[in-house]
């Protein structure tokens, strides 16, 4: 999440407007969207063919442009698979800039903000997507009233994850003490407040939001945005154990309906967290427009990856007999690293908390490298120069048995 979204800001995403755009499937797709790849590709390319169809006619009317091919489009989309509730949930996440590129009599690619969607605009995204949604499924010989036929695929080879998928769409218990009654819900009143900067539109359900605009200038506002929206299914603060055993889940905001929590026995939270693992080699980041790899485009707006310092964490490791491991920084002449995929652990604490792991709390020097303890004997000793534990990690001596109880013996 956090790796991600500071890809995105740091080598992405311009410095121009960019707005969210959220878009909700019928239930009955969404299961068939679970396991089917395919099926999830094509429906998510329907939703951005709406999208940039809408920038495009919007800009041509605001900029006098001769052809909507002259407005060059650009977003990023976040497939989620779960909901407040640990449903299975496809649904799109997409950041969209808030306007469009058009070459100027220069040939230079100059960025045009346009106006906020309107709820006509917004409506007409919602047609279109639905639209191509029955062109995809009439491709793949379904419709969205009958979706029987989708099901046996997944059924036949694989019929216990089908049985936690369609557990976890319908939002029934799998394995619990009532198996086939719906999920139990803690409710409170909640009074709904509307924003006036969103716009919500839905037909034959297929329901689209559009959120405010972030300023992309604001770095720090759009990391969140992009943290928000490549956030992992589950969140730790909002999972908890009831006294009884149960698993309490806590919404990040409660329903209309007042439901703020669900409560789900072990099982079934095992079974739930089964259905929101995405298929094998199933990519949940795309890039459209501008931002595509291939695009003609994509130099002249995509900054690209700027000139990194040396990392505090970029330590080559040393092993020498009897000495464990040690570290030691890399040598000046030595040649230049590949690129890794991800950041390390230390620069991502210091960006997104602010703390520094790599300075020592006492004398602010540089942290180095002492040993690497990977066994209970190892952590023993480390701990033991550090006058924070016993020399050996022993286990503790057995209690003698009380007088007059029963010994068993256990033949090895």
């Amino acid at each position: 999440m956090s790796n991600c979204a500071a890809h995105l800001v740091d080598e992405v995403l311009p410095r121009v407007p960019a707005r969210q755009w959220v878009a909700s499937l019928p239930w009955q797709l969404r299961y068939a969207m679970g396991y089917d790849a395919k099926l999830c590709s094509a429906v998510l390319a329907e939703f951005m063919r709406a999208l940039r169809l809408s920038l495009r006619r919007r800009a041509k009317l605001a900029l006098g442009l001769h052809s909507v091919e002259e407005a060059k489009f650009g977003a990023l989309a976040f497939i989620q698979r779960a909901d407040s509730s640990l449903r299975l949930n496809v649904h799109f996440h997409c950041l969209v800039i808030d306007g469009v590129y058009v070459r100027d009599a220069d040939g230079q690619l100059c960025f045009h903000t346009l106006p906020r969607p309107t709820p006509e605009e917004v409506a007409e995204v919602a047609r279109r997507t639905h639209e191509g949604i029955a062109r995809v499924l009439a491709r793949h010989g379904r419709t969205l009233d009958g979706f029987d036929d989708a099901v046996d695929e997944l059924v036949d080879e694989q019929p216990a994850l089908a049985s936690c998928y369609s557990a976890s769409v319908s939002d029934r218990q799998l394995l619990g003490a009532s198996p086939g009654d719906q999920t139990r819900k803690l409710v409170h009143p909640v009074r709904e407040l509307s924003s006036p900067d969103e716009a919500l539109a839905e037909v034959g359900g297929v329901n689209v939001h559009v959120g405010s605009a972030a300023d992309g200038r604001d770095r720090k506002q759009l990391e969140r945005l992009c943290r928000y929206m490549t956030r992992p299914p589950v969140c730790q603060e909002r999972l908890e154990v009831t006294s009884s055993g149960q698993i309490l889940y806590r919404f990040k905001r409660a329903w209309c309906s007042g439901a703020h929590a669900v409560v789900l026995d072990p099982l079934d939270f095992i079974a739930r967290l089964a259905a929101l693992i995405p298929p094998p080699h199933f990519n949940m980041t795309r890039y459209y427009g501008v931002f595509a790899a291939r695009a003609k485009d994509r130099c002249e707006v995509v900054p690209g990856p700027p000139p990194k310092d040396p990392e505090p964490t970029q330590l080559q490791l040393v092993r020498s007999p009897g000495l464990g491991s040690q570290a030691k920084p890399p040598d000046e002449g030595s040649t230049k690293q590949a690129r890794q995929s991800r950041h390390p652990w230390a620069w991502l604490l210091q960006r997104v908390f602010a703390a520094d792991v790599m300075t020592c709390p006492r004398c602010r020097g540089a942290m180095r490298l002492v040993k690497i303890a990977n066994t209970p004997d190892e952590v023993a000793q480390v701990l033991a120069k550090l006058g924070l534990g016993p020399l050996f990690n022993r286990p503790p001596r057995p209690r003698p048995p009380l007088p007059g109880q029963l010994e068993l013996v256990f033949a090895a």
